[in-house]
C-alpha cells in the first residue's frame, strides 16, 4: 500500500564574520530513477542576495547552483518534498546478455558508456581480501552482490561522521568502521574490482514507522536487464522505496549534496531533517 509524506530539509551554514561565497552546487533534488512518485519539490535559499539556476549534471542527477552577490552571514537551503511511497520489489528485474551469472563481461558498447563506473580501484590488501574469487563454473550474480554488502554490513562497524570528506577503501576496511558513505564508497571500489560497473549514490533514507528521515549513501551496480541496482552496504540490502536518491555518479564529490568554496573562516553547520505524513 502507498503511503504519502512530506519530508523538509534544512540546511545552514553561520560564518564568524561576512564572507563572499564562490558558486554553491546543490543536489538536494529528486534523481529521475528515484521510485517514489514526487508530488511536489521546492528549494529554496536563504539570504535573498543570490541567483538560483538549476541544471542537469552529466548523468542527468538534477543540480542547482547558486551565485551570490555581495557578503553574507549565513547560507541557508530548505529542501521540501511530497512523496508517494509506492512498494518496489527490488528482484523484479530479468538480467540478460550472460549477467545472470558472475563473471560477465559487457557489450563492448555499453562498456565503453559505463567506462568510468568501471574503473579499477587501487590494488590493496584490504579490498583483495573482501573481493570475493569467481567460483567454478560461474555463480548468481545477485547472491553474489547481497553477499558481498551483507559482508560489508557485518564486518564494517556504521559510524556517524559529521567531518567532511569520503574515506578510501583501504582505510575503511583498516579502521573496521565508516559512515554510510564510506561503505558506499568501499562496496563501489569492490563491485568494480569484481568487473561490476558501480556508482555512487547519495539520498534520504525513510523510515515511515518512526517518523525519520536521514541523508543517506550506497552502492550502485549497472546490470544488463536491470539497469542500475541499489546495494545498501549498511543493511545489506538492496535499495527499495525507502530510498530515496538525489545524485549518483562516478565518483562521490560529484554526488555531495552541497559544494562550494567560500573565504577563509569560522563556520558552524546545523541539519534538521523532518518527515509527516502527507
Amino acid at each position: 500500500m502507498a503511503s504519502a509524506v512530506l519530508l523538509t530539509h534544512v540546511t545552514t551554514y553561520r560564518y564568524d564574520r561576512p564572507v563572499l561565497l564562490g558558486p554553491q552546487t546543490i543536489r538536494l533534488s529528486p534523481a529521475p530513477h528515484a521510485p517514489a512518485v514526487i508530488r511536489r519539490h521546492a528549494l529554496t535559499v536563504e539570504p535573498g542576495n543570490h541567483r538560483l539556476l538549476h541544471r542537469r549534471d552529466p548523468q542527468g542527477n538534477p543540480e542547482s547552483l547558486a551565485v551570490f552577490d555581495g557578503r553574507v552571514e549565513s547560507f541557508t537551503i530548505t529542501a521540501a518534498l511530497e512523496a508517494e511511497l509506492v512498494p518496489v520489489n527490488p528482484f523484479a528485474f530479468l538480467l540478460e546478455g550472460g549477467a545472470d551469472r558472475w563473471p560477465f563481461a559487457y557489450e563492448p558498447l555499453l562498456a565503453a558508456e559505463l567506462a568510468p563506473n568501471l574503473r579499477p580501484p587501487a590494488a590493496g590488501a584490504g579490498l583483495a581480501a573482501l573481493v570475493p574469487r569467481p567460483a567454478p563454473g560461474r555463480e548468481e550474480t545477485i547472491p553474489a552482490l547481497l553477499a558481498l554488502a551483507r559482508r560489508v554490513a557485518g564486518e564494517i562497524r556504521y559510524i556517524r561522521r559529521d567531518e567532511p570528506g569520503v574515506w578510501e577503501a583501504e582505510e575503511v576496511v583498516a579502521r573496521g568502521e565508516g559512515s554510510c558513505r564510506d561503505t558506499g564508497w568501499l562496496l563501489v571500489h569492490a563491485f568494480r574490482a569484481m568487473g561490476i560497473a558501480a556508482r555512487f549514490c547519495s539520498g534520504y533514507l525513510l523510515d515511515t514507522n518512526e517518523g525519520t528521515a536521514e541523508l543517506h549513501a550506497w552502492a550502485e551496480a549497472f546490470l544488463p536487464g536491470a539497469g542500475w541496482v541499489g546495494f545498501d552496504p549498511t543493511s545489506g540490502l538492496l535499495a527499495a522505496e525507502f530510498h530515496l536518491p538525489l545524485s549518483a555518479a562516478s565518483d562521490p564529490r560529484l554526488a555531495a549534496p552541497v559544494s562550494g568554496t567560500h573565504e577563509a573562516c569560522g563556520v558552524a553547520f546545523s541539519a534538521s531533517l523532518s518527515l509527516v505524513p502527507a
